[in-house]
């Protein structure tokens, strides 16, 4: 890829409350508005169109999970249980940051999981250090890349060198390689910073537990009301930005404001938020999803998705095959894990070598839901001699 060119006028952020629930000085989503447009579909219908290589994941949206009560409880108790381990997680990135990248950065979330996070990192910043720092929210899409006409927004009202990705966390660090190759040859940094990295393929980190975010327990209802990305070619044209929905209609259940808070509020209890001493990346989490899909016989690691994060997200909106769960991971952190499995039907296996607290493993091919490194159907499991695997339809 070459240096980005003199980019054209590119469109105004979107801000709330017109979009999404967050003030508008808290981020400006470069995002495409698509709240009107019909896109969501049950899970088994969308993947199987997946699954026939006629669509991306990213050309339609989930259905929103609306959580009953008993998972809303353990919603609200994983968040009073971790909300200062988060504040401090949160410290020490921001810290980080400021310390290597200076005091005029720029932060770029990775919508949507990685909103809530850069917002959480300004706060700590104007909180800690008096500053108000710029906060966007753009769009990554596996197999596509980042999403250019942001990157050309951002570039041409901020210096690309002062401009810091932000996500929640990592899983295998599929992410991390699609970030690095999309900014390859261009001035922005690929450093991406993240509360937690349990995949080890991250410098700048809060920590490499495995543990819970609790922003990763919900959908929109934790993230301003605002859907996974779009990147549709039926509707995104030249100049625009990826999409999204805004979901009004869930405000009655938008906790968004009070996660924020909650873990802001804990932003006085952390005195010394000191960094790892040990930050170079080793990749030790890829390797071991690698041995995951050699063990089960899974051929294709973008099935397996590693760490509580990952597990949540595969069983609130793709059709999960099972559920590996570390011997002794703490059971705070896997509650609601268990109970989404439980609804689901899925098994919940304990393993003794795990390095992850828990994975969630996508159903393999001929039962609906892979996706490859493309984001489209997977070669058949089995096929050509290839390893197979003996799953309910």
């Amino acid at each position: 890829m070459n240096e980005l060119a003199p980019p054209a006028r590119t469109p105004d952020p979107l801000r709330g409350p017109a979009f999404g629930s967050y003030a508008p000085d808290e981020v400006g989503w470069l995002l495409t508005d698509l709240s009107g447009v019909p896109l969501e579909a049950p899970t088994e219908e969308r993947e199987e169109a997946v699954q026939s290589g006629g669509a991306h994941y990213a050309e339609s949206l989930p259905v929103e999970f609306q959580p009953d009560a008993a998972y809303l409880e353990l919603y609200r108790a994983a968040l009073d249980a971790t909300a200062g381990r988060l504040a401090h997680a949160v410290g020490v990135v921001t810290e980080l940051v400021l310390r290597e990248r200076g005091p005029d950065v720029v932060l770029a979330s990775l919508a949507r999981a990685g909103t809530p996070v850069g917002i959480l990192l300004r706060r700590w910043a104007a909180a800690r250090h008096g500053l108000d720092l710029p906060h966007y929210a753009v769009s990554i899409v596996r197999g596509r890349g980042i999403d250019r006409v942001a990157l050309d927004h951002l570039a041409a009202h901020h210096d690309p060198a002062r401009v810091v990705f932000v996500d929640g966390w990592t899983g295998k660090g599929a992410i991390n390689r699609e970030l690095a190759a999309a900014l390859r040859g261009t001035a922005f940094d690929p450093d991406l910073a993240v509360l937690a990295d349990p995949g080890r393929c991250a410098r700048t980190f809060g920590t490499r537990d495995d543990w819970l975010i609790a922003s990763a327990c919900l959908n929109s209802t934790v993230s301003g009301l605002v859907s996974r990305t779009v990147l549709n070619d039926r509707l995104i044209g030249p100049g625009q930005y990826h999409g999204a929905k805004f979901y009004a209609e869930l405000a009655p259940s938008d906790v968004s404001g009070d996660f924020l808070d909650t873990v802001t509020a804990g932003f006085a209890q952390v005195h010394d938020p000191r960094p790892p001493t040990d930050r170079e990346p080793d990749h030790a989490g890829w390797a071991a999803v690698e041995r995951i899909v050699e063990r089960y016989g899974i051929g294709d690691v973008n099935l397996v998705k590693p760490g509580v994060g990952e597990t949540t997200r595969v069983l609130l909106r793709r059709v999960p095959w099972r559920v590996l769960t570390r011997a002794g991971a703490p059971q705070a952190d896997l509650a609601h894990v268990r109970l989404l499995a439980a609804q689901r039907g899925v098994p919940v296996e304990e393993v003794d070598d795990l390095p992850y607290s828990c994975v969630g493993v996508i159903h393999p091919r001929f039962t609906r839901g892979a996706t490859g490194a493309d984001g489209r159907a997977v070669p058949a499991v089995g096929a050509a001699g290839g390893p197979g695997v003996g799953a309910a339809r």
